[in-house]
């Protein structure tokens, strides 16, 4: 019997992936990230090429047709002619009552797209209400306190949270974080979830801290899980020949076998794979119904900790 499962026959739904709740909210572990919708190409870069208004809102209105209910954004996300959240609001508003939008704060941009430096107490509100208005929204579901360098946590964390009991959040969240400052802000208020860089292959040195946080029963939701080196550029067209050999096997793609592993590193890891392109879309949602073998998981565990045995070493992949 032949227990391959092709790409075409995953079924694209994001409820495939299961669920997790951010504080009260039920989320489905495959989300969206919406940092590359507003242009094309490298991301958060001033003069970045605006992609299509149109395409963009329909890629969108698909990933919640496809049960998509968790969408991360920012008010940085943004190209010369579009915004994402503006996109988000116009291709979305009124909003589904099951929809969360999780946005962060911390290092905004001026308008030329170039970055300023993080920003203090006083300017924390103004981004929340920058937020607020963009998105239409009279409260955020979850809002992240993006960290940058050395910049301090307890002050900064303490105004979300103030603002949180204000009304006009409802969760809080960590960008770009150690596990110290996870504890610095869990002393002030909630933390519903991480934002760290991690991936196959990407950050290994960040496993402890991806328990640490299933331990709490925190959310941990990688970065850059598909463009690895590539950050804001995007993936790069190299892959390691073991990631290509599990593809290969399974009949999908380097990309859907990227996302399902990082699906497998617990249930309380969310991916937000982001992309303008449709069927790009179709194929990140329907990763999360693909089931990796312990065989397969460890062949990809010697990849992520650099011990991956090559070509004729490897051997074949094992089916599912």
């Amino acid at each position: 019997m032949n227990h391959i499962n092709r790409m075409n026959d995953l079924e694209i739904d994001a409820s495939t992936a299961g669920t997790w709740t951010l504080g009260d909210l039920t989320v489905r572990r495959i989300g969206f990230g919406a940092m590359r919708l507003p242009q094309t190409g490298e991301a958060l870069i001033p003069n970045s090429v605006s992609r299509d208004r149109d395409q963009a809102i329909a890629v969108l209105r698909r990933a919640v047709e496809l049960g998509v209910n968790h969408i991360d954004t920012a008010a940085f996300y943004f190209s010369p002619l579009r915004s994402a959240n503006e996109l988000i609001n116009r291709a979305l508003a009124p909003y589904p009552d099951d929809l969360v939008i999780a946005t962060k704060v911390g290092q905004p941009r001026d308008p030329s797209g170039a970055w300023l430096p993080h920003a203090g107490p006083r300017e924390l509100r103004g981004l929340v209400e920058e937020n607020l208005r963009q998105l239409g929204r009279d409260h955020l579901d979850l809002v992240n306190l993006r960290i940058v360098g050395t910049a301090p946590v307890a002050e900064r964390f303490g105004v979300l949270a103030e603002l949180r009991q204000a009304g006009l959040i409802r969760h809080l969240g960590l960008s770009n974080v150690t596990p110290e400052h996870l504890a610095e802000a869990q002393a002030i208020a909630p933390v519903a979830c991480v934002q760290n860089m991690y991936g196959l292959g990407v950050r290994p040195d960040q496993e402890a801290f991806v328990r640490h946080c299933g331990e709490l029963g925190v959310a941990f939701v990688p970065f850059y899980a598909l463009a690895a080196d590539g950050r804001q550029a995007g993936a790069t067209g190299d892959e390691h020949e073991e990631v290509r050999a599990v593809a290969r096997a399974r009949g999908v793609t380097p990309a859907q076998v990227r996302i399902a592993w990082t699906l497998h590193q617990g249930p309380h890891v969310l991916a937000i794979p982001g992309t303008g392109d449709p069927a790009h879309l179709q194929a990140n949602i329907a990763a999360g119904a693909l089931r990796l073998t312990t065989t397969e998981l460890a062949r990809l565990d010697a990849v992520h900790h650099g011990t991956a045995l090559s070509g004729s070493e490897a051997g074949s992949s094992e089916p599912g």
